[in-house]
């Protein structure tokens, strides 16, 4: 057994010893969208095949239908160095870029399903209906659930479309997770949105500087306080939403005080910080382009949002590298930002997209039918725990072994009913780095990787 597994450690430890530049890793934190036609198409292929870009978004005006959307996002792929977030705004309702009008249907709001039936049943049908559309697509990240509380129903960017569950926070917590649970089912990330709160925003941060410091109440961080709790550690998106009660000199997504004192400090969440769109007038029209960039990944953001690949009709991805790593160099960003987020994206494509080494594509694997592993948070320090799913009674047998092939530790062992079970993992004696999950079971050996980092 030792020797098998040592062949696949070997196989993964390419990752980890594989040199990767600066400009790569700074190429990880992008993720830009596109027209399908004419230079933006191009630019975005030259992207992806010659800067390292990290993930591309999906618009409306990008999807025809399933067919084609599938087709667009498999040569996108198959010309990525290091595989690609893919991403797609599903939050259904008003927001929805899979719909009637190219060959889905119509889906209800989240204040419809959250306020006028709250059921979890009816949560989770649309949920996993979505989920689904956005697996056979080849999407991996659906940049919802919104739980913004809907503390003013007639918020212009979210009450007035509907787009939040409930003004009660424990009702949105309930449905966000069940929503969750549907895309992780499909192996798809998810995106918390918008940090800290845009419910009760009277401004749209698509059009202007949005203050909500005296609407907004601290009851708008428990369904990110629940859910952080639960072990979520997929991706947070932080609004552009200024509230002077938290940071007296800028909004949300360019505030470390909101983002690494609070969301990472206070309330521990680990996973990626992801941005929205940064060239929003919220942030274009009232700070300049390098202090944006500069801003928000001092502030802890590890991926910028953009979506568009061009700005003043010049490719935006280069400049945006060539400015961070300039800004790296003369330690305007200390190095350890861009560590950080590359350690973050990496750890999130190890477990949602099968990476085997850098440089290698996706194995095209999906999780098990009848088993499957996983673990939250990943990257951890010192704990994580790990999720074995098992459909029928079987002989199961959990170790962890770490990058020589060597077993670290038995977590389980035994005949196992059907069912989900949790098991906690300690890497608090061990060195960082990459260690292997691994569930033996009458159906065969299913592997799955976890980061330590100290």
């Amino acid at each position: 057994m030792k020797n098998v597994l040592l062949i696949v450690l070997l196989a993964s430890s390419v990752f980890s010893a594989q040199i990767v530049t600066l400009r790569e890793k700074i190429g990880q934190m992008i993720m830009t969208g596109f027209n399908n036609e004419g230079d933006s198409y191009d630019r975005a292929m030259l992207d992806v095949q010659d800067y390292n870009l990290g993930g591309i978004i999906l618009f409306r005006g990008n999807i025809e239908d399933g067919t084609q959307v599938q087709a667009l996002l498999d040569v996108m792929q198959e010309n990525a160095a290091t595989p690609l977030f893919t991403a797609v705004d599903q939050e259904g309702g008003r927001v929805a870029r899979f719909t009637n009008v190219n060959g889905y249907q119509k889906t209800p709001s989240a204040y419809y399903l959250g306020t006028e039936i709250n059921r979890e049943d009816s949560t989770r049908y649309y949920a996993a209906m979505m989920a689904g559309w956005l697996d056979d697509a080849g999407f991996n990240i659906n940049f919802a659930p919104v739980v913004d509380v809907n503390v003013n129903p007639e918020s212009p960017a979210i009450g007035h479309y509907g787009r939040s569950y409930s003004n009660d926070p424990m009702v949105v917590y309930n449905h966000a997770s069940w929503f969750i649970d549907e895309f992780h089912q499909k192996n798809i990330s998810t995106a918390l949105k918008h940090f800290p709160g845009h419910g009760s925003a009277e401004d749209d941060s698509h059009f202007g500087f949005t203050d909500v410091t005296a609407t907004w109440a601290d009851s708008e961080l428990i369904p990110y306080e629940m859910l952080i709790g639960d072990g979520y550690s997929d991706l947070v998106m932080s609004g552009h939403l200024f509230n002077s009660n938290l940071d007296t000199a800028y909004p949300a997504s360019l505030s470390s005080v909101m983002l690494d004192s609070l969301l990472r400090g206070e309330m521990g969440y680990e996973g990626i910080i992801i941005s929205d769109e940064m060239f929003m007038q919220a942030i274009s029209a009232n700070y300049g382009f390098e202090e944006s960039v500069i801003q928000a990944i001092n502030a802890g953001t590890d991926i910028l949002l953009y979506s568009t690949n061009l700005y003043e009709e010049e490719p935006l991805v280069p400049r945006l590298i060539d400015l961070i790593e300039s800004k790296v160099l003369d330690s305007t960003i200390p190095i350890s930002r861009i560590e950080e987020s590359y350690a973050r994206i990496i750890g999130l494509k190890q477990q949602r997209l099968i990476i085997t080494s850098f440089g290698d594509k996706a194995s095209g694997l999906t999780p098990p039918s009848v088993y499957s592993v996983s673990n939250y948070p990943n990257p951890f320090n010192p704990s994580t725990r790990i999720k074995v799913s098992i459909s029928e009674s079987s002989d199961i047998k959990l170790n962890i072994y770490d990058i020589t092939g060597s077993k670290v530790e038995n977590l389980a062992e035994g005949n196992f009913s059907p069912g989900v079970y949790d098991f906690n993992f300690s890497g608090s004696g061990l060195a960082s780095g990459v260690y292997l999950a691994v569930l033996e079971t009458k159906q065969g050996v299913f592997t799955h990787k976890l980061m330590l980092m100290k």
